[in-house]
């Protein structure tokens, strides 16, 4: 009997653990039990929609400005906070070059992107692992993340942080990939979400925020 029950935790513990892979992975190459604990309990609410209800992402507090701020792209082209500028809401997905979740969802981002262009809603991503630390870029790490732009198809920019670290947006991120929304006045709003999404669950979630945050 104690043997058969060892057993029986030990699948409980490695279904997890599959778990955490799917939804993201922490800052320091594991898996996140936070991403663990929401996956599961998408899982159990049987549906994607009551998972939005659910507290699975939390409400960001307030209106929250990120500022300004001075970025380039891997391909050296330079970003400022007049980006948000041009659209109603961008969607802002932090990720990491070595996270296979962040990696699996690039395509599907890429194809999200252009359909939501005519929606007002603009796409980009930020490559977590490509800063130094001392303000500038891991040479490294942004060939890779060229590589990966190439093999994914990814048109949308792919920026490295700035020193700054987006107005103190990306600084205590402990599990990618992580994102939020930003309106056109530069004001972080609607919810954080923290882990991976289908193609048709990222749809449904943009089409939420945009419309609670244009009128």
């Amino acid at each position: 009997m104690k043997n058969t029950k060892k057993r029986a935790a030990a699948l409980f513990l490695s279904g997890l653990c599959c778990l955490a892979l799917l939804a993201g992975c922490g800052s320091n190459g594991k898996n996140s039990a936070k991403e663990e604990n929401e996956k599961a309990s998408s899982n159990d609410a049987g549906s994607f929609q009551e998972s939005l209800d659910s507290g699975e992402q939390e409400k960001t507090e307030g209106m929250e400005s990120i500022g300004e701020f001075s970025m380039e792209d891997i391909e050296g082209n330079s970003f400022t906070q007049e980006m948000f500028a041009d659209y109603d809401l961008t969607m802002v997905n932090v990720f990491t070059t070595w996270c296979t979740p962040c990696i699996n969802e690039i395509p599907d981002l890429e194809e999200l992107s252009g359909e939501v262009k005519e929606q007002g809603v603009n796409i980009v991503g930020i490559v977590l692992d490509a800063a130094d630390g001392l303000g500038g870029a891991d040479a490294e790490t942004v060939e890779k993340a060229r590589l990966l732009a190439q093999k994914t198809g990814a048109d949308y920019p792919f920026l490295i942080p700035d020193a700054g670290y987006l107005g103190g947006r990306l600084a205590g991120i402990d599990a990618v990939p992580e994102t939020f929304f930003v309106d056109k006045e530069g004001n972080i709003v609607g919810k954080t979400y923290s882990g991976s999404r289908s193609l048709e669950e990222w749809r449904e979630i943009v089409e939420k925020e945009l419309g609670e945050t244009v009128p």
